[in-house]
This record gives structure tokens, sequence and C-alpha cells, in this order.
């Protein structure tokens, strides 16, 4: 059996070797790190969202005192990028229901409930591209198809292409995006709490892509 001071020893050695190669990254090559926002840099290709770099976020009108933000804590997608670009290429997002989080306890249990998500029955919301109309050189409109609640429907998107570069932490390839857009909550069948609680809500999406390691994972 290995000592407990050869066992301190041991672990010294492989936290020093961590950060050995985290040092390999310099300081200069993060300060230094910049993004291409020509499309054209991207390798064709399937990537899918970092799990540590993304927000998804709807808000609502409150009482008329505010927009009350309700944000997911679990989020999965896949994106699959063509040479075409942004109007050659198909994204998929799917958000678990259940990882609703208002920062209240209470609200989150009445929002998973029957009343409004019914979590038990509809554990997803998923949306899934299916056209890019551009507005700009870096920007446009992405359509897809939004589940809710077991609706499906057609919403529209304003999305941004941050930019393209291999992650200098990561050495993956890694895509960045903004996106926001609005959909009425009554066309999915939750008009629960109507008018106290808004119709429109407004989608807000910060996203990050990147190539997946050997075991598919980011």
């Amino acid at each position: 059996m290995i000592g407990k001071n050869a066992l301190y020893r041991v672990r010294a050695w492989m936290a020093s070797a961590a950060l050995l190669a985290l040092m390999a990254c310099t300081p200069l090559q993060v300060v230094t790190h910049h993004v291409s926002t020509s499309e054209a840099s991207v390798p064709a290709g399937h990537y899918v969202l970092d799990p540590h770099h993304w927000n998804v976020s709807f808000d609502v009108d409150h009482f008329h005192y505010s927009r009350f933000v309700i944000r997911f804590d679990k989020v999965t997608g896949e994106l699959d990028w063509n040479s075409g670009g942004l109007e050659q290429s198909t994204a998929s997002v799917t958000i678990d229901a259940a990882s609703v989080n208002t920062n209240v306890p209470l609200l989150d249990r009445m929002v998973k409930g029957p009343d409004m998500f019914d979590v038990e029955h509809y554990p997803t919301i998923r949306f899934v591209s299916t056209r890019f109309v551009r507005t700009g050189d870096d920007r446009g409109t992405l359509t897809g198809d939004l589940t809710i609640h077991g609706t499906t429907r057609p919403v529209t998107l304003n999305v941004t292409f941050n930019g393209h570069a291999r992650n200098p932490l990561t050495k993956q390839e890694t895509l960045g995006f903004s996106g926001d857009g609005h959909f009425s909550r009554a066309q999915f069948g939750l008009s629960t709490w109507y008018p106290a609680v808004g119709d429109d809500v407004h989608v807000a999406i910060q996203a990050e892509f990147a190539t997946p390691t050997a075991d598919g994972s980011p």
C-alpha cells in the first residue's frame, strides 16, 4: 500500500503536471486571441454545444413592473455546419424543461407542474432550425420549429454569428452565436396566470459550439 506521505507527493505531482499543461497555453496566447467573423473560415462538420459556455432564458412581463427572467440549467445542442455557411447549416437545441430556474423554489415547482410546462408529460423543449435568411454580413433570421408542452409552431430568432477560431485553452474549433426572439405562450397552450404574467415571451440565447472530443463530448 502507498503511505500517506507518498500519496500526498503523487497528488502534488499530478496537480503540478496539470498546472504545467495549462501553462502550455501562455498568457500571451490568451491575451492576443481573436476570432474570425468570416464564415468561410469555419471547417465543415458536426459541432456540439459547449456545456460550460451558453445561456438560454425566457423573460415575460410581470404585472407591468418588470420582465421576469426564467432560465434553464440543462441544455444540449448540435450544429451541422456546411461549406455554404449559415444558409446551408442546421442547428437543434433540446432544453430539459425540469431544469427551469426562476430563483424562486416554489415558483419552480409551479412552472414545472400541470398548469404550465407539465414536465412529467412533456419533459423537453426543443427547437429545430428550418431556414436562415441573411440580413447582414454576420447576422440573419433563423426560423425553426419550437416544441413546448406537446405543441409545435414556427418561431423566428434574430441570430448573430460572433466568430470562429480554435479555442486557445481546449484547442477545439469553436463558434460563437447570440440570438433572441419572441413567441406567444398562449399558442403553446401556456396561458396560465394571464394577464398578471404577459403572453409575449422574449427568448435570449448565448451559445458556443465546439468540435466534439473522441467520446462525443465537447
